[in-house]
Formats: C-alpha cells, structure tokens, sequence
C-alpha cells in the first residue's frame, strides 16, 4: 500500500539514521512533488547526522588510543575565563562513561548559551564524576594568570571523587604524577576536554551573572569580566572593584590613574 506522504514523514521522523537510509531508497522512486520534497530534506538531514557522527566518532579518538592502553578513567580537563579584567578564571575535570557520545557536544566558545546549557545539564547527569574549582583574582594577580590556571586544572583533578589513571588536557600539563596528554585545540579534539570546557564555561558565566547583581555598573551579565568598551567606561568612571584584576591592563592603568584600589 502507498504511504500517504503525511504517513511518509511520520515515518522517516520516527526512524533512526540506519533505518532513513533505507526508506530514502524506497521513497526515491516516488513521483509525487510532496514526496520528492521530503526526499531532498531527509537527504540532507541524513547527510548532516552521518557527518556529526564522523565528528563524534574523531572526539573519541583521544579516549579510544587511551582506553585500548589500559586506561579505565580518563579525566578530561579545561579552564576558562583567562583573559577577562574581572572575575575568577575557572577550570573543570570530567571523567565520561567509557564509549560515551553526546550529541552537539563541542568547544563551548563555539556552542549557543543555550546549547551549552542543554549540555551541561545532560554532562553531569551522565559523567562518572566531575569537579569545578575558581581561582580568585588576587590569586591570579599574586601568580600571573598561567600559573593560576595551571593550579585551578590541578585542583580541579583533585577534587575529583574518582582518582583519574589518565588526563587528556587542553594545551597544557600540571604537576599531578597522573599520565597526562597535552592536546592543543583539545576542546574541539576530545570529547573530554569538550565536557569540561562546558561544564567551566557555564560555571564561569553563572558566577559572573551573580557579580552583576552586586556590581551592577560594569556589565558583567553580558561581558563575563571582559574589557568590552560598556566595561571600560565603568571603570574609568567608578573604578575597579576588589573582584578585578589588579595586574591585567588597562586596569592597573586605571587605578593609578583614578586612585581606585
């Protein structure tokens, strides 16, 4: 019996990826426009699902090479917030389920708010652990910003609930006698490292949305603590806060100049 072409698209939106590709081939011989139209969309459809699983499927890698070496918990480690004049800079550990694949998970610089919430929320509901830790800004000031990412990353690990036998880690290695990889782009390369720019990233912006309510003039709901013209002209005209960073320019200019500290 011929589908009905209404029948034809509850079908192929019910279906999974496996089962479009086949339905497409039955469908492809159908003359109708409306059937010829819903061809064209499922094919693209598929194609765009078949590349996203490719681009899974590459995230995995890291996680695969290592797990096939013995590696049973794998943290993958990140932090945010290193450029920012305000606000503390914020990494995060996350151990995955082994095999574990998410959906649209990436780089959170290249994600929606709102994606990057959707994932959070699904990262620590699924992950076998993960932890967050904030290095304030007079810390930052006291050791230089590198360095103050480097501790954030260590205790972030841990205070891990799970000691990790393995760390993948954007860019970067720390002082843990834990087997480390350094990935450069590892946000975008590992599925891990992915979670963990996520789960700091929401972290970070969160907080600084509660520093808003308490300093309201700077801005920081919309700029996270970075050096926006809107920011600028708050610090030139109320000066910097005890929650900006004394060391990062223009704000110590700002401060000799206006006397603010």
């Amino acid at each position: 019996m011929k589908l009905s072409l209404k029948e034809w698209n509850q079908k192929l939106r019910d279906s999974s990826i496996e089962e479009i590709s086949g339905l497409l081939k039955l469908l492809a011989s159908d003359e109708r426009q409306g059937a010829k139209k819903l061809f064209k969309t499922y094919t693209s459809r598929l194609l765009e699902a078949e590349a996203e699983l490719r681009r899974l499927e590459i995230m995995c890698s890291f996680e695969k090479q290592c797990a096939a070496n013995g590696k049973k918990l794998i943290a993958g480690v990140d932090e945010v917030g290193r450029g920012p004049l305000a606000g503390p800079v914020v990494a995060a550990a996350v151990i995955l389920p082994e095999g574990y694949i998410l959906e649209g998970i990436n780089d959170s610089k290249k994600l929606s708010e709102k994606k990057r919430e959707d994932l959070y929320k699904r990262i620590v509901e699924d992950a076998v652990c993960y932890s967050i830790h904030l290095v304030q800004p007079d810390k930052i000031d006291e050791i230089n910003i590198y360095q103050a990412s480097k501790l954030a990353m260590s205790e972030a690990v841990c205070k891990l609930k799970v000691e990790p036998d393995q760390l993948l880690i954007d860019a970067m290695e720390i002082a843990l006698p834990i087997d480390q990889l350094k990935i450069i782009k590892g946000d975008e390369k590992s599925i891990s490292i992915a979670a963990a720019s996520i789960i700091a990233k929401v972290t970070r912006d969160r907080y600084m949305k509660k520093l808003d309510q308490m300093y309201p003039h700077y801005g920081f709901k919309t700029n996270m603590g970075y050096g926006t013209k809107e920011h600028l002209e708050a610090l030139r005209t109320f000066g910097a806060t005890e929650i900006h960073r004394k060391t990062f320019s223009p704000v110590g200019e700002i401060i000799k100049f206006t006397g603010s500290e």
